[in-house]
């Protein structure tokens, strides 16, 4: 019988040559979306070591990560010959990824704990770590959880946030982990070597970006606002600190900050003002993704307004708007983003930013659409240049948007 082909030879043999991912899979409903996140990663490019919790295999087989990894599956420190795999693991990895990650999963990660191969490998290795939580969204929201994921991304691990949707219960909110595609989106962004990323301008770039809507007090326990939750901005700023630049998010949301980007935590627009006004002039993109509030209430009340005192009169005053003033202070060779969210003639409003305030590029963004604009996880925009261009992104993850809105700077910075 003639011998297979080297290819067919050993099918789970590592590629000198390609990137390696240990795939982390813990014991949550959302592991069969692992099984996704496993072939897109392959069919990249990556080799593929899953490695699954005990308790993982109760929703799905070790045999499926067995045919579509790039070598079979471990749940185990005990299921390979060598006595430290999750050395060998660790080591040999450029990303250890965690999908899903659940609530029990992170509180042992930011404890240090290693009970099983798969913590043994977190502890054991100096990747990059990438983890997306899934959970349900009274677990998400437990102040436990939240503070173990800002334990993590003080240490560098890059969090992945979970969605909104549909979840196990049959019930809806936060915690559906992040689509498969997003998931992979982000490991290759880390994959890409500094020295050999493609030329799309941001590697050591300077970029600032705001988040969030802002808030305006009418007295000490009330204030006006909107309905933006920060996360185009967010995902803004961890595409541009994937693409190598150096990021500063300006942000009003609470949401858990991006791995490796500087954080300004900020409430008013006055606050978002002198924080993006102090930093502007040494940056060289400004992404003003933030919903600042255009007007705030003259005096704010020193004490809690009461119903019995009867209806206060409410006297608004514009806010600065700084869109246009970065217009006004830019520097030769800065590129300056901004976003219109509108409701209505909205690539007209849309244009009509892009030249009254002097920048390079508007985001022409139909908050009422269905599924894009404020608090959701996808969005669909038009991006305008001031050089002409029209740019249209379909409904898509904010992080694709992202993407397509620092392609056009990267043009903009790299010309030709």
């Amino acid at each position: 019988m003639a011998e297979p082909a080297p290819e067919e030879q050993a099918p789970h043999a590592p590629a000198v040559a390609r990137p390696f991912v240990v795939l982390g899979v813990s014991a949550g409903i959302a592991a069969y979306k692992a099984v996704e996140v496993c072939r897109r990663l392959v069919d990249a490019g990556v080799h593929v070591a899953p490695v699954l919790t005990a308790n993982a295999t109760r929703f799905v087989g070790r045999a499926t990560f067995d045919a579509l990894g790039s070598e079979p599956s471990q749940t185990s420190v005990w299921d390979e010959a060598s006595p430290l795999p999750h050395t060998r693991l660790g080591q040999a990895a450029d990303v250890v990824l965690v999908a899903p990650a659940t609530a029990d999963l992170l509180a042992r990660y930011a404890a240090g704990l290693a009970d099983d191969l798969l913590t043994t490998t977190l502890v054991a290795t100096a990747a990059p770590v990438v983890v997306c939580p899934a959970m349900h969204t009274e677990m998400w929201d437990h102040p436990a959880v939240r503070e173990n994921l800002a334990v993590l991304v003080r240490r560098g691990v890059t969090v992945v946030p979970p969605g909104e949707g549909r979840l196990a219960g049959g019930d809806v909110g936060t915690g559906r982990m992040a689509e498969p595609a997003d998931i992979v989106d982000a490991v290759l962004g880390l994959l890409r070597p500094r020295a050999s990323r493609p030329p799309d301008g941001l590697a050591g770039v300077r970029v600032l970006v705001t988040s969030g809507g802002t808030r305006e007090p009418i007295d000490p326990v009330r204030f006006i606002t909107n309905r933006s939750s920060g996360k185009q901005g967010h995902a803004l700023a961890a595409a541009a600190r994937r693409h190598g630049a150096e990021v500063v998010l300006v942000t009003a949301s609470p949401l858990a900050p991006p791995a490796g980007v500087e954080v300004v935590a900020v409430e008013t627009a006055a606050e978002m003002e002198a924080a993006v006004l102090a930093r502007a002039a040494e940056a060289d993109v400004v992404v003003m993704a933030a919903a600042v509030a255009d007007f705030r209430p003259k005096e704010a009340g020193t004490t809690k307004l009461h119903k019995a005192d009867g209806v206060p009169e409410l006297v608004l005053e514009p806010t600065t708007d700084i869109l246009a003033e970065l217009g006004r202070r830019r520097r030769p060779g800065q590129v300056l983003v901004g976003f219109a969210a509108e409701t209505d003639a909205v690539e007209e409003r849309a244009r009509s930013k892009l030249v009254a305030k002097r920048i390079d590029l508007v985001v022409a963004n139909d908050v009422g659409a269905p599924g894009a604009g404020f608090e959701h996880d996808t969005n669909a925009v038009t991006i305008l240049g001031a050089d002409g261009s029209v740019t249209a992104v379909p409904l898509a993850s904010k992080v694709r948007v992202a993407e397509a809105v620092l392609a056009r700077v990267g043009a903009l910075l790299s010309p030709g």
